[in-house]
């Protein structure tokens, strides 16, 4: 194997610019989990697994942001476990990513019901798969600085492992591109049963192609059926195009755009995945529209409250008694 391209050096506006996305993948995931532990109605089980996926994205953005802080220059003990966390958080996410989409092709395509012992595989699966290969990788002494060629100031696998490659594979790469098949190939297909579901609908009930409200919601669906794989190939394609530069030994995997890029992509799907499913999606946008709202009236009344009461004070009258004063006082508060 050719020998490995200098170190790429990371600029200061690259890195505040990544360190901003970490923020808002970080704020996107918790908002995400607020709603999932706020509001017991809306704990679907396509929703359970996006708690998971948020679980696994707020540990990568929290991993990626001390990576990204730090820009590290060698492997040392916090680099170690800082590329051990991201590792395990990041392929986490991949494998939580297509349980969604397994999960939601075999209860709409196949109808099958599902059971705890399908959720017990993904759990097997999106936990266990990616602990292993980080406890091994960990244990080889595969993680370390890689000189930002493959990451964007993180630590990831070492620079100095002979069998770089094949780690750079299994800790994530091959996961990711696994993703990038099976994602587009599942949601297609269930894209195309909504669709010919619609259409028998519509052929035996006539009237609900022509209700007002059907329309939009079904488009709306159908967008983020063809939104969810292609926001994650656009997010997660620029890591693998750097990868595969430095494959070649391309100089062209120190490129400034590419970098940032490749940082956005990799930090921001906590960001991107609450914008799908809390601002995007109506039920919960309405949720947490009305709570901040609530908040509000609720503290507007406070203060309103409070302020009442320092100047409703009602003139005493001689001719009323004591008891009688009292009562329209009362009677405002």
């Amino acid at each position: 194997m050719p020998e490995p391209l200098p170190p790429t050096e990371l600029y200061t506006s690259e890195r505040v610019v990544v360190l901003i996305s970490c923020v808002l993948s970080f704020l996107g995931s918790s908002l995400l989990v607020c709603t999932h532990a706020l509001w017991p109605e809306l704990r679907t089980r396509p929703r359970q697994l996006l708690l998971y996926l948020s679980l696994a994205d707020l540990v990568s953005a929290l991993s990626y942001f001390y990576g990204v802080l730090q820009d590290f220059e060698r492997t040392s003990w916090d680099c170690v476990l800082q590329g051990a966390l991201s590792t395990f958080s990041n392929t986490s996410s991949f494998f939580w990513t297509m349980a969604i989409a397994v999960y939601l092709y075999i209860t709409i395509v196949r109808g099958s019901p599902t059971s705890t012992g399908l959720l017990c595989c993904f759990h097997v699966v999106s936990w266990g798969v990616p602990l292993g290969i980080t406890v091994a990788a960990v244990a080889l002494k595969k993680i370390g600085y890689d000189a930002s060629n493959v990451s964007v100031g993180w630590c990831w696998v070492n620079l100095d492992a002979e069998d770089r490659v094949m780690w750079m594979l299994l800790t994530g790469k091959v996961w990711e591109m696994l993703a990038y098949v099976i994602l587009p190939v599942l949601y297609i297909l269930i894209k195309k049963h909504i669709n010919r579901a619609h259409a028998a609908l519509s052929e035996y009930r006539p009237i609900l192609s022509r209700a007002p409200a059907f329309q939009p919601r079904t488009s709306i669906a159908d967008k983020k059926l063809v939104l969810i794989p292609v926001i994650f190939i656009i997010l997660r394609i620029w890591s693998t195009v750097r990868f595969i530069l430095t494959l070649c030994n391309s100089p062209a995997v120190q490129n400034s755009v590419l970098v940032v890029l490749h940082g956005i992509g990799n930090t921001f799907q906590g960001g991107a995945n609450c914008v799908m499913f809390v601002l995007c999606t109506r039920v919960v946008r309405a949720r947490l529209f009305s709570s901040i709202c609530c908040c509000n009236c609720d503290e507007l009344d406070w203060h309103l409250g409070r302020s009442n009461s320092s100047w409703q004070h009602p003139e005493p009258h001689e001719d009323v008694p004591g008891s009688e004063r009292v009562k329209p006082l009362l009677s405002t508060t």
